[in-house]
């Protein structure tokens, strides 16, 4: 069910939303945390909702998502949106949409919605602050997720994310390559046991994934680690092996390579969306893993 209100109020949209559980038989729900999602224009509402409902059905949850409709309205103007059921996974919706003077207080739009006694999470599909600890709607939350993903420079947005980083930060490149990690260090926990001397990442110019790959790799080995342009591919050097694992850019299926020792087909398809940010919302603690690989992208050659 989806329920539109214009031009409203915080009260009127509350009152609703008790209305609508009460007239659906589900007066109380077990949800585990509040999710407050933010996109920078209207084009990112629809496929950011669908990815947050699909998370909520691990992680039941209220969503909030808080978009800027018309930032030059001379007077402030509440557009609400409800959505219960089918239309809102394991919880509930809304959808508020703010103009004028209100726009610039989108944190105490958010504030009366958000639900007593569970963690607040913030997660900024698009565009997101150069410190989103210190973002009005950061400050709201212990996790705060953004995404370098399909912005106008991506590697320039992960680069980013080192200087404005808090602990509870992440990005949806970072859980992208959880599978390209795994896999990884499983292959290099494998005889010879020898350290790695080198490592080279390529891929599509633009995916931040394979940047935070590199920077990852560069902090944990003392070899060269470059970043190139060109097939999906890793390669880890060590004295006696090289070991690689390469993919078609649009295929599921990787394929593991070690010197000497027959290939390994492996299932590795690109994460959608709705996978990563489940995951992130799997831990509310700082993670220390991340924050070690956005140093190291600093260490690695482009070439």
């Amino acid at each position: 069910m989806i329920v539109d209100l214009p031009d409203t109020t915080t009260n009127a949209l509350n009152k609703k939303i008790t209305a609508l559980r009460e007239e659906g038989g589900a007066i109380t729900l077990g949800r585990v945390l509040t999710l407050v999602v933010a996109p920078d224009t209207e084009a990112r509402v629809e496929d950011s909702i669908e990815a947050a409902v699909a998370a909520s059905r691990e992680h039941p949850c209220r969503i909030i998502v808080v978009v800027p409709a018309d930032r030059l309205a001379n007077e402030a103007r509440l557009d609400g949106q409800l959505r219960v059921g089918a239309d809102a996974g394991a919880g509930e919706v809304v959808v508020l949409r703010i103009s004028g003077p209100l726009s610039n207080h989108a944190s105490s739009v958010v504030l009366p919605f958000l639900l007593p006694d569970t963690p607040v999470v913030a997660w900024w599909p698009g565009v997101a602050p150069a410190k989103p600890a210190e973002d009005p709607l950061g400050r709201l939350a212990i996790r705060r997720i953004t995404d370098a993903t399909g912005t106008e420079d991506p590697l320039a947005a992960i680069k980013s994310r080192l200087k404005g980083y808090t602990d509870g930060d992440t990005d949806l490149a970072w859980s992208r390559i959880t599978y390209w990690r795994a896999l990884l260090a499983s292959a290099v926990d494998q005889a010879p046991y020898e350290p790695l001397t080198s490592a080279s990442v390529s891929g599509l110019k633009d995916e931040p994934a394979l940047d935070i790959l590199a920077g990852w790799l560069a902090s944990r080995i003392d070899g060269t680690v470059t970043r190139a342009v060109g097939e999906l591919k890793v390669e880890l050097v060590r004295a006696s092996e090289t070991v690689t694992l390469a993919r078609p850019q649009e295929g599921v299926t990787a394929t593991l390579t070690r010197t000497d020792r027959p290939e390994a087909l492996l299932p590795l398809p690109r994460r959608e969306t709705r996978e990563c940010l489940a995951e992130d919302l799997r831990r509310l603690d700082a993670d220390e893993i991340y924050h070690e690989a956005l140093a190291g992208i600093e260490k690695v050659q482009y070439v």
